[in-house]
């Protein structure tokens, strides 16, 4: 009797599962959730088995040919998941289950072109300038993938010369499935065969040189120390034998030669003391007990809600978060924990490991795909208990996941806008939570309009930690407390739970003072004293650079990105300037292009001139920068964290790396340079952005006994998000926040559909954007939706991207989704439900 399956394809833009049937041989070996190779057309192709089928939909079916895994790399409930996120981001399903799949293990079917041998070179004139270069590239390489082609041409449509390429008899192409570009690692390994004291009675065996028979000699004493096998560099290091050594003491049977599997785990290097659980505070147990009540409820079976833990920066919801992974991991449950920045990673993984010893691993994109598979693997094995990651951490294949924590849920970061699924990280955590059974805890100091909103109908629960506990430092008692002298208020009975005091500064006023430094005399005087008292401190700039950008004083020529329209922003030292989209660089230029004057200026500030200008007025002190620029290379983050918590650096320069959960207990101060980069974007969040961000990175300062304080600069003091923060009222601001959005019916009062489309030709883009807007005015008319509405199109803010011009249009109402199920978008638009931003 045959038996069949149901296969999701690892094809691009195909919707739906295909019926195949198996062999013999994969009959008791494949299951729903496998991976399997299948023919698809005249392709071979990756798929996922989504379930087993009683009758296929189709009179011939095809034979799957090979298991890729012989374990399911897709479980029940990321099944279910995936079914969710293909319903609710308008993905198809084939899309989802690859998000779940660790980079390299996974592999899309690609083109390979080859040039066909003995051709004559073509006559010069008969090609176009892509066709010539794409014969000359296959003429240098040989045969090329798609990929390979796409990178040594990148933005240009290559794929239309190959084909003409084909009828012209100069090329062939073919599809190819490459294999697995991971696969677990095995190291060579040798142990001692004898007993340790029999070694001397073969010193006579080992040869006929000196040298070589004590090199021989010291690899079977080295041995002797060993009870386990020994991986065989360590034998060649600590003997200087070599390979044909070991074989020739195999061979005499005095030692064994094998493979042994290794785990590739990123944090097997990591030494954390043991951190004792602290005691809780009053405000802390009463919301840990609701999680308790909400354990044992899901323990009976109970279904239970997501839970927004809505907690000032510095009142101990980490402590919650680690409670509540203890106690999952005592009902033989596993953790998923989630940040939204790899820059939270190391001070996340010393905060978990040193409750949790050997029980936890790590995913994130800076790791080798050797050690993301290898960390997938332990946990779908369930040789892990927790999982600490950005927002592809939630895809981990625990077999008995009990818990989801999304730390600052409100982040930005935990939206996926690169490829599809175009999803929220959060979201789908409460989501995923319903369907695997499991608690999701969501945690912010400044939870969104949205996630309020969905507390207070009821659909979230709302638990509240509204005031700041100890983070006790140290070195507190070399240290003196701040003093009038920073020309602030202080108050000597000020209680240190309170938040740190903001101060806001009218840098209007400053500029009529005759101030025109980026630094107010406030900072200034106030980052002295600080300095004075061996504190700490934090400069926050959310722009990187030196200028933001450079035009000539003569014509006004703004020098931008070729590709993407966009200001290029001026690095030093060396005088770059740089696209901070597609990363376009050139030298820094000295005569305008365009009118050869030597007007040249250079405006703006980022963090590179905020570090330049600090070392000129404190040339004593020593600075730090987290931005982009400074965190590439891999272990930047932890190195430069590290750094600073040591109080090897007096000042931390950064963007908005520096406003995400760092606890830096020697921090007095905070200064934010210029509050107001986002508030005036042409984008519906702008306010609720800049609320947001402000209040994180005021959170930085006063952890401690030392208390803290925060001047911000601002040219807009009046503005009701910049007033909000500086009163710390995240009650007032979603008032009226949630306010304004019901009078403009944005989120949380409808949702959005945003349509996007990209074209290298600006008239091509706008054509297809009014075309697609004539079928969406279409679509509402016929089907009455008379509560949902077309906003554009239009261009969108930043118009060109990597040389592509973007067009857009939006349907806001309660169910826009239901024009893509009625009216399916041609190729090369995307489609986002609900996106954080509409820039």
């Amino acid at each position: 009797m045959s038996v069949y399956v149901e296969v999701s394809v690892n094809v691009p833009r195909v919707i739906g599962t295909f019926s195949y049937h198996l062999p013999e041989n994969l009959i008791d070996r494949v299951t729903p959730g496998s991976m399997v190779t299948v023919p698809f057309g005249n392709q071979r192709v990756q798929g996922i088995v989504t379930r087993i089928a009683t009758q296929p939909n189709v009179a011939q079916t095809r034979p799957v040919e090979e298991l890729v895994d012989e374990s399911p790399v897709i479980n029940s409930a990321q099944m279910k998941l995936a079914d969710w996120l293909s319903r609710e981001t308008l993905a198809p399903l084939s899309c989802c289950l690859d998000a779940m799949i660790p980079p390299g293990l996974s592999q899309h079917v690609d083109i390979l072109v080859r040039p066909v041998p003995g051709q004559p070179v073509p006559i010069a004139g008969t090609l176009n300038p892509l066709e010539s270069r794409l014969v000359k590239l296959l003429g240098e390489r040989g045969s090329l993938r798609g990929r390979q082609i796409q990178a040594a041409l990148p933005r240009q449509n290559w794929k239309v010369a190959v084909r003409s390429l084909e009828k012209r008899g100069l090329v062939t192409s073919s599809s190819h499935l490459p294999p697995p570009a991971v696969r677990p690692k095995y190291i060579r390994t040798a142990q001692l065969a004898i007993p340790a004291e029999k070694i001397s009675e073969y010193s006579t065996t080992l040869g006929h040189q000196t040298q070589v028979v004590e090199r021989r000699m010291a690899v079977l004493q080295f041995l002797a120390a060993e009870p386990w096998p020994v991986d065989i560099a360590w034998v060649y290091a600590a003997s200087r034998a070599n390979l044909s050594d070991l074989q020739y003491l195999e061979e005499l049977g005095l030692i064994l030669l094998s493979e042994s599997e290794v785990w590739r785990d990123p944090l097997k290097d990591y030494e954390v003391p043991l951190e004792k659980t602290p005691i809780l505070t009053e405000e802390q147990k009463a919301v840990w007990d609701e999680i308790q009540n909400d354990l044992s409820a899901l323990s009976d079976g109970i279904s239970i809600q997501p839970i927004l833990l809505n907690g000032v920066t510095g009142s101990g919801k980490t402590e919650i978060y680690l409670r509540a992974i203890q106690a999952v991991i005592q009902l033989g449950g596993q953790a998923i924990y989630l940040i939204p920045e790899i820059s939270l990673t190391p001070q996340t993984i010393r905060r978990v490991l040193g409750r949790f010893p050997g029980r936890v691993g790590v995913i994130h994109s800076r790791l080798s795909i050797g050690e993301r598979y290898d960390t997938w693997r332990r946990a779908r094995a369930g040789l892990l208990s927790v999982v600490i990651g950005p927002r592809s951490a939630l895809f981990t294949p625990f077999p008995n996941l009990r818990l989801i924590v999304v730390d600052e849920c409100h982040e930005e970061a935990y939206y996926q806008s690169e490829a599809m699924p175009y999803y929220h990280a959060a979201n789908s955590a409460a989501a995923y939570g319903f369907l695997a059974k499991a608690m999701v805890i969501l945690g912010s100091a400044t939870p969104n309009v949205t996630q309020i909103y969905q507390a207070e109908q009821g659909k979230w629960r709302e638990l509240k930690l509204p005031n700041r506990i100890f983070t006790t430092s140290s070195d507190d008692s070399q240290m003196t407390s701040p003093t009038s002298d920073t020309g602030l208020p202080v108050d000597s009975n000020r209680s240190p739970r309170l938040l740190p005091g903001i101060h806001m500064v009218d840098m209007r006023e400053e500029l009529k003072a005759g101030n025109r430094s980026i630094f107010s005399r406030l900072l200034l005087s106030t980052l002295r004293a600080t300095l004075a008292a061996n504190h700490q401190a934090i400069l926050f700039l959310n722009r990187r650079g030196s200028a933001t950008y450079i035009f000539c004083r003569n014509c006004g020529l703004t020098l931008k990105c070729p590709n993407c329209d966009k200001p290029l922003t001026l690095h030093n030292p060396l005088g770059e300037l740089l696209c901070h989209s597609c990363g376009y660089t050139r030298k820094q230029v000295h005569k305008c292009p365009q009118c050869a004057s030597d007007q040249i200026q250079a405006l703006g500030v980022g963090t590179e001139r905020v570090e330049s200008e600090l070392q000129s007025l404190f040339p004593q002190i020593k600075t730090l920068r987290w931005d982009h620029d400074t965190t590439r290379q891999k272990g930047a983050h932890e190195v430069i964290l590290a750094h600073f918590s040591q109080h090897r650096a007096d000042v931390l320069i950064g963007t908005q790396m520096l406003a995400k959960g760092l606890d830096l207990p020697l921090v007095t101060l905070v200064g934010v340079i210029l509050a107001d980069i986002s508030i005036n974007l042409p984008d519906y969040r702008s306010a609720e952005r800049t609320f947001q961000i402000l209040t994180q990175v005021s959170g930085r300062a006063g952890r401690s006994t030392l208390g803290g304080n925060v001047v911000l600069q601002t040219y807009q003091p009046d503005h009701y998000a910049i007033q909000a923060v500086t009163q710390h009222d995240l009650a007032g601001f979603y008032r009226m926040e949630k306010e304004y959005r019901r009078q403009l019916r944005y989120p949380p009062f409808s949702h959005l559909l945003r349509m996007e489309y990209r074209h290298h030709q600006s008239e091509q883009a706008e054509l297809a954007a009014h075309q697609m807007a004539a079928q969406a005015q279409v679509w509402l008319e016929r089907s009455e939706r008379r509560s949902t509405d077309l906003i554009g199109p239009a261009p969108c803010y930043f118009a060109r991207e990597k040389g592509l011009f973007r067009w857009q249009l939006i349907l806001r109402g309660p169910d826009p989704a239901q024009f893509i199920s009625d009216s399916p978008l041609p190729e090369g638009w995307k489609v986002e439900m609900d996106p954080p931003n509409l820039l």
